[in-house]
């Protein structure tokens, strides 16, 4: 399916106030929509409204097995017909590499037609040949590496020395971009504190060390965690988790037509 230029009668008239966004296909600014159950009329319904503004889109989790096949194969050419990737959750790659079935279970992912994969290890513990490995055997098969980094235990934070040269060795294997962990909480996981709010000193020592902020996927569930973000970057960062339902919002948020960051250049 073609692009449309949404919005292109009112932004005749009118700028947005935190700048312009970047189009489809593109490598900053993307969003990452966490479905959790979306039936297909809701996931035609979300992708005919706002699917210019969605780059991914992740069935959560292990949700990917309880979908009759042809069902799931319905809905897996259904996103890509609107120029949106879809993969299924990490969680459900870290039990395929405790059974030891990784390769057979890229092989499924590629054999639906999903068009990306993400790696990690927030729930099971693998070491970092395993975890280069996997990068590279999915990137071989065709498909976008993402990878994850940081654990969904908020007992288990992993120390930011940890993640920054997990980052730095997910980039040179061959992840395409890589998602800084917020589960659906968005507290107490990943570079956010227990109330949810982004510990600065860690975030800018991870960007810091990084080429380009811009291969980062922050997952931000939260609005006051978008607009921080935002403000801090700009409206073209990378954001994941987002709510199916908030997509709109989001990009409202992220271009100043909505309060929260509209008021950034008022004052």
């Amino acid at each position: 399916m073609a692009q449309r230029h949404s919005g292109s009668n009112w932004m005749s008239i009118l700028k947005f106030p935190l700048g312009s966004r970047t189009s489809k296909p593109r490598k900053s600014g993307l969003t990452m929509v966490i479905d959790k159950g979306l039936g297909l009329g809701e996931t035609r319904d979300l992708l005919n409204l706002a699917g210019d503004y969605i780059d991914y889109l992740k069935l959560g989790f292990g949700t990917s097995a309880f979908y009759a096949t042809e069902i799931l194969e319905e809905k897996i050419n259904l996103v890509r017909s609107y120029n949106v990737d879809i993969y299924p959750g990490g969680t459900f790659l870290e039990v395929a590499i405790l059974q030891d079935k990784l390769e057979e279970y890229l092989n499924m992912v590629k054999q639906l037609g999903f068009t990306a994969v993400e790696i990690s290890d927030g729930t099971i513990t693998f070491d970092s040949t395993m975890r280069a490995n996997a990068i590279n055997m999915a990137a071989e098969k065709g498909l976008i590496v993402l990878s994850e980094v940081g654990k969904k235990d908020t007992e288990r934070r992993a120390p930011l020395s940890q993640l920054i040269k997990q980052v730095l060795s997910d980039l040179k294997y061959g992840a395409q971009k890589v998602i800084v962990e917020g589960r659906e909480s968005g507290k107490g996981v990943g570079l956010y504190d227990s109330t949810g709010k982004i510990i600065q000193t860690e975030m800018e020592e991870l960007v810091s060390a990084l080429p380009d902020p811009s291969v980062l996927i922050w997952e931000a569930p939260l609005k006051d965690q978008q607009q921080d973000l935002i403000l801090r970057f700009g409206p073209n960062v990378n954001f994941g988790n987002i709510n199916a339902h908030e997509v709109l919002a989001v990009e409202a948020l992220r271009v100043g037509l909505r309060a929260d960051t509209l008021k950034s250049v008022c004052d």
